[in-house]
């Protein structure tokens, strides 16, 4: 018989997504039913949900669920085992599903807070159909306060949170205390209060049984001031029970050989084709590198670093095609390169994941200068199609890709670049490093080929959950 697990979770592929932890949340059911796993994702029904689910059975209801009714409806999406919350009066809302037209919702703490709590209660009392958890694996801030409920008002099921990205934290001001049904003796500075407030996320972090994060390295960038978001001290007071699973990529639907000019490890002539596709539909016409990036515009993922090195770079006979959106300081200073650099450099503002799965058939390079990354999956696209990351040695993109040193490169074993420290000169010189090694008419084709080579598929991270997992019942 196996085993059960209630993810829960503000976003999953299939059903929504704005970032990464969707993807991690949507993957991660089907990679554990062959570990003997059972999971189903319990998140909101947003509005873009709530008329899929009419004839899904109701498995639980609260007639006051921070204000207002809210029942769990279970269905089947994609092959995964869903439970959508159906609370209206926090989720059938215009817009995304943390922020409205004025920005985030003001009662956001609630919304996740009643997310949490069903969890709690699933947990204690079980679905109508007879389904209850063996254990509680919660995600991000939206569901840091599942584990808390479970500590503090259900039953004694393990708990595990995992940390996506530290920079969000789900902030309250303290006098939401008894509204979010969290006991007034625990609101001091060794569990729930938080600098004058409430954290979500850390509360789940002082009462989950464990604390993972998405990569090794990010886990012990965890501990320290210039990572940890002020929570680096509640982390390293936890850090016997802290560590880093690195994600996995779907590698059926990110591989090189689904695209229009597909190509493989045993053959690269599709790649050549790919590329020149890409250039002539952006009117491009680049002799070195054609790096691409594609990402949030932030400062975060290092995009300020590109404009002061972009003329050198061209100069060197690179070229750049960025496709994303974000800050609209960012967003114009993409739209001046490309105005400077006609034929060498193109900008499409937004999101298009047909044209980003082009890039990364097409382009050479992938651009990935974080100034912190928990793990990153664009570096693992890249791997998958042979375009070679250029990252900063941070969190998962350190964990993921081996740097063209002298030594790897005389094993066969580099797969990019990796710069230190996260700043413009440091950059400045790894592209200039791409432009050196792409000039190398054996040595590229050999690191493309390590690249591709990278077991990136979600079978070794399923095996690390199974086993942290089992760990805890018993």
């Amino acid at each position: 018989m196996k085993k059960r697990v209630l993810s829960v979770a503000s976003e999953a592929v299939p059903l929504l997504k704005t970032g990464g932890l969707a993807d991690v949340v949507g993957a991660l059911p089907g990679a554990l039913a062959g570990q003997g796993w059972e999971m189903r994702v319990l998140m909101p029904a947003y509005r873009s949900l709530r008329g899929g689910i009419a004839d899904w059975p109701v498995l639980w209801r609260e007639a006051d669920l921070f204000g207002g009714p809210g029942e769990v409806r279970g269905g089947r999406v994609a092959g995964m085992e869903v439970l959508l919350l159906d609370a209206p009066h926090f989720f059938d809302r215009a817009g995304g599903p943390y922020s409205g037209p004025e920005g985030d919702w003001p009662d956001n703490p609630e919304r996740f807070a009643a997310l949490c709590w069903a969890a709690a209660m699933l947990a204690e009392e079980g679905l109508a159909d007879g389904w209850r958890p063996d254990l509680v694996h919660a995600h991000d801030w939206q569901a840091g306060l599942a584990p808390a409920y479970i500590a503090y008002h259900g039953r004694a099921v393990p708990t595990v949170l995992t940390i996506h990205n530290i920079a969000f934290q789900g902030f309250a001001p303290a006098d939401r205390l008894a509204r979010l049904r969290l006991p007034g003796d625990q609101f001091h500075s060794g569990a729930l209060e938080y600098y004058g407030g409430i954290s979500a996320l850390k509360a789940g972090l002082v009462t989950a049984d464990r604390i993972t994060t998405v990569s090794p390295r990010y886990a012990e960038e965890l501990m320290r001031p210039e990572f940890g978001m002020g929570l680096e001290g509640v982390i390293a007071e936890r850090a016997a029970d802290v560590s880093g699973i690195l994600n996995g990529v779907d590698t059926a639907v990110w591989s090189p050989e689904a695209g229009d000019a597909p190509y493989s490890l045993r053959s690269l002539k599709g790649k050549a084709a790919a590329r020149a596709a890409l250039c002539a539909e952006f009117g491009l016409e680049v002799p070195g590198p054609l790096a691409i990036v594609v990402s949030r515009l932030t400062d975060q993922k290092g995009i300020d670093l590109i404009p002061p090195v972009a003329a050198d770079f061209v100069a060197q006979g690179g070229g750049l095609l960025v496709l994303g959106s974000g800050d609209p300081g960012l967003e114009g200073a993409m739209q001046a390169l490309a105005a400077a650099h006609p034929g060498r450099v193109a900008v499409r503002i937004g999101y298009d994941e047909a044209l980003s799965r082009r890039m990364f058939a097409g382009g050479d390079a992938v651009l990935v200068p974080s100034r912190f990354e928990p793990c990153g999956l664009t570096q693992m696209y890249g791997l998958r199609f042979g375009t070679l990351p250029v990252v900063s040695a941070v969190g998962g993109l350190a964990d993921t890709v081996i740097s063209a040193s002298p030594v790897a490169l005389a094993a066969g074993v580099a797969t990019g670049i990796v710069f230190h420290p996260t700043d413009a000169m440091a950059l400045g010189r790894a592209l200039g490093r791409l432009c050196d090694l792409h000039g190398q008419p054996k040595l590229w084709p050999a690191m493309m080929k390590a690249a591709m080579r990278q077991d990136l598929g979600w079978e070794a991270s399923a095996s690390a959950y199974a086993a942290l997992y089992e760990g805890l019942l018993r």
